[in-house]
């Protein structure tokens, strides 16, 4: 089983426990390169990074920071997390990665979805009750540039007419496409038939559509082999469990109260909800090396996914915490979490060749 590891990060700019200050943003971004950089000297697979239009994070444009990041790195692959495709021009997305996949040949990744956040829409003049129509067609012209360097293409409902017209620079091979999605049957269902899929959320409730994405996605043919499916999830590390568990929660609360203030179905965050969602069962990855990574592997084993992010940090956090969280995953649970699939892989192979 061949497993993917990476770290995903929006470049939070909320105020530190520490000063009551938040970090700017222009820091923030250089502080997010150097925490790139660090990730691909400890041999972690990819680092993502997510498109806001808002003041609490700093990153508007992830494209920009990944093609710096690419030609600082030399292995980790980079990806957006997501690139928000209803509020953005299709042909923009693939010129822009394209461009990026010739500082960093087959690193590079396009993550696309609708964008949980809705700043975009008013920011760049788009209508709300469009939300899914945009992505779709959108997603489908990306994907017929992202195979035919001619693109004809008719005029839709969003986009504009095409005739004959090539989109260049071309990459050697197609870029890698994945689809965030947050939970919908619809999402899901339309992403197996296109052929892939990236699933973020809590991990174990995505078990009945992880299922019925396999089941679709088989029957209109496409392999399963070549189509990942991954865990997002917020997370935190330090050698000591208690401090990470005691410093996290801090800026977790920070985050879930401001969003619980913007969104109707979401409530601010007591301690004790806190304490549940860190906890064997829950959806936060927070503790020294050890419970994370035995975490992370009763997630990948149970869902059977191939690809699993962590979010460092989900709030701002110091940068020194940042690049330490950084070294132990990279140190410490990476290496402990690929050793037992490895393992796992060779005792399936025996088995089977015993059986056979």
């Amino acid at each position: 089983m061949n497993i993917e590891l990476g770290i995903s990060s929006f470049g939070e700019t909320t105020p530190l426990e520490t000063t009551g200050k938040a970090i700017s943003h222009d820091q923030r971004i250089r502080d997010l390169l150097e925490e790139i950089i660090l990730a691909d000297k400890l041999n972690i697979d990819a680092f993502a990074i997510g498109e806001h239009h808002r003041k609490d994070f700093a990153v508007s444009a992830p494209e920009i920071i990944l093609a710096a990041a690419a030609s600082k790195t030399k292995q980790i692959h980079l990806s957006s997390a997501t690139t928000n495709l209803p509020t953005i021009n299709p042909i923009r997305v693939y010129e822009q990665y394209a461009t990026m996949d010739a500082i960093a040949s087959g690193r590079v990744e396009i993550m696309a979805g609708r964008g949980s956040f809705t700043e975009a829409f008013d920011l760049f003049g788009y209508d709300l009750e469009n939300y899914d129509e945009l992505f779709i067609e959108k997603l489908e012209m990306l994907l017929k540039m992202n195979k035919e360097e001619i693109l004809d293409w008719p005029k839709g409902k969003f986009t504009p007419r095409v005739d004959h017209k090539g989109i260049y620079p071309r990459t050697k091979k197609p870029i890698p496409i994945s689809v965030a999605t947050g939970g919908s049957i619809e999402s899901t269902i339309r992403t197996a038939e296109l052929g892939f899929a990236i699933i973020g959320g809590n991990p174990l409730h995505f078990k009945p559509l992880i299922k019925l994405y396999r089941r679709v996605a088989e029957k209109v043919g496409n392999d399963l082999t070549k189509m990942p499916i991954a865990a997002h999830s917020w997370g935190w590390l330090n050698h000591d469990k208690d401090k990470a568990i005691k410093d996290y929660f801090y800026p977790t609360k920070l985050l879930v109260d401001q969003i619980s203030t913007e969104r109707p179905q979401w409530t601010g965050m007591t301690y004790e909800q806190y304490l549940e969602a860190v906890g064997e069962n829950g959806a936060i990855f927070v503790g020294d090396s050890e419970t994370v990574a035995n975490k992370i592997i009763k997630v990948m084993e149970e869902l059977g996914l191939t690809r699993f992010y962590l979010h460092l940090p989900i709030a701002s956090m110091p940068h020194e915490d940042v690049m330490n969280a950084i070294r132990i995953y990279g140190e410490e649970v990476v290496p402990k979490v690929k050793t037992y699939f490895q393992k796992k892989t060779e005792q399936d192979r025996l088995k089977l060749k015993w059986k056979n």
